[in-house]
């Protein structure tokens, strides 16, 4: 056994006693006392948290000025082995668990299929190529599909291949020339046939949506996750719909807000016609977050280069802004995003049974976002993958 103490202790919902005993893959125990000749590492003084969880991830994409021409330029091989160098991305950075919503291939796939036995690569749970129109938003990673037998159709192929979700891009998007975010890209009866076949199946559905009327049609199709949810017209933001909110709440459904981003040096911000719509946009999110709705953070990671794959770690400081607390926050990132993406008996939470995956920081993430920059050690399912804290000490009880 293994026994990882330190100075603080966030378990995915509260402040706990800072003594994880680790048994395997598992935790076995949280809090002393510390079992006889177990290895014991002494993190100092640091905080220990579960390893966080991105609810929207995009591993095909390489967070560079133009991931798509990057992503058209590579052959499989090459994109298979640039989604692990993503996924490694993430595990150094703390992020042990992904949701990737769009792959091309279906080589997602197979990255979740390796990171089963190779702890350097994060728990993925994998849409495969997502749901879009022909010529539709991220059409250039699969194939376009309309009409309700279609779409039936689409999601029974991605049955047969083993995705763990379904991703269906209601709207336009951004990244996609000539697409209209604002615009919807399925009927409500189209929305709704393929809710009712993934559900059929088993199948969450995870569904972008920017424009207002595209948000309304996945919450009344009875979607499990609402990606964006952006409220986006031509060159503004709506206003959140009234009773809108009391409907996700009543239905549970997820909210996966696109929050979280690391400008630095040489680093293009966001485009004008996103910034001028950040305003309206964190107001809408603050009211999300006061409805008490599920809010989780989706990053969105890979898609730009303030976007890196590690970007998660940067969301606490935009969730303050639409009125989180910091515990509240890091709730966002572990323990309520790995309910929502179908990994709460799992992943999360530091606590008896769950996988050992656990992140090390300097400094209290209650108290200062910042510390969850300041990765010390990152074990996932028990297993050591980013360097020990340096001041650590390792002693056999």
């Amino acid at each position: 056994m293994k026994v990882l103490t330190a100075a603080r202790m966030f378990n995915g919902t509260t402040t706990a006693d800072p003594v994880i005993v680790i048994d395997g893959e598992r935790i076995a125990a949280v809090g002393g006392p510390i079992p006889p000749g177990a290895e014991v590492v002494d993190l100092g003084d640091a905080t220990l948290l579960p390893g966080l969880v991105d609810a929207h991830v995009h591993l095909a994409f390489d967070a560079s000025v133009d991931p798509v021409a990057s992503l058209a330029r590579r052959d499989a091989a090459e994109t298979f082995a640039a989604m692990c160098a993503a996924g490694r991305r993430a595990v150094l950075g703390g992020v042990t668990t992904v949701r990737d919503l769009g792959d091309v291939g279906y080589l997602g796939l197979g990255v979740r299929d390796a990171a089963r036995n190779d702890p350097t690569l994060p728990h993925i749970v994998a849409a495969g190529v997502p749901v879009t129109t022909p010529g539709g938003h991220c059409h250039f990673l699969g194939e376009g599909v309309g009409g309700v037998a279609g779409l039936r159709a689409a999601v029974r192929a991605r049955h047969e291949r083993g995705v763990d979700v379904i991703k269906v891009m209601a709207s336009g998007g951004n990244m996609t020339p000539g697409s209209r975010p604002e615009l919807p890209q399925y009927t409500l009866e189209e929305l709704r046939a393929l809710v009712e076949e993934a559900h059929g199946l088993g199948l969450p559905v995870a569904a972008h949506a920017h424009g207002t009327q595209a948000v309304l049609d996945v919450v009344a199709a009875g979607v499990d996750s609402i990606e964006h949810a952006s409220f986006m017209t031509a060159d503004s933001v709506d206003d959140i719909p009234g009773g809108f909110l009391d409907d996700v709440v009543a239905r549970g459904i997820v909210l996966s807000l696109t929050l979280g981003m690391r400008p630095g040096p040489g680093l293009a911000p966001p485009p004008p016609q996103m910034l001028s719509r950040l305003p309206r946009l964190i107001a809408n999110a603050a009211r999300m977050a006061a409805s008490g709705a599920a809010i989780v953070v989706g990053s969105d990671a890979g898609i730009a280069p303030i976007k890196p794959h590690d970007v998660l770690r940067d969301s606490p400081a935009h969730l303050a802004q639409i009125g989180l607390t910091p515990a509240e926050a890091l709730r966002a990132i572990t323990s309520r995003a790995a309910a929502a993406i179908g990994l709460g008996g799992r992943k999360g939470c530091l606590a008896p049974g769950y996988d050992a995956d656990v992140l090390v920081v300097d400094g209290d993430p209650l108290t200062d976002p910042g510390a969850l920059g300041r990765v010390l050690a990152v074990y996932v399912r028990g297993s050591e993958v980013a360097g020990a804290a340096l001041n650590s000490s390792r002693s056999t009880e």
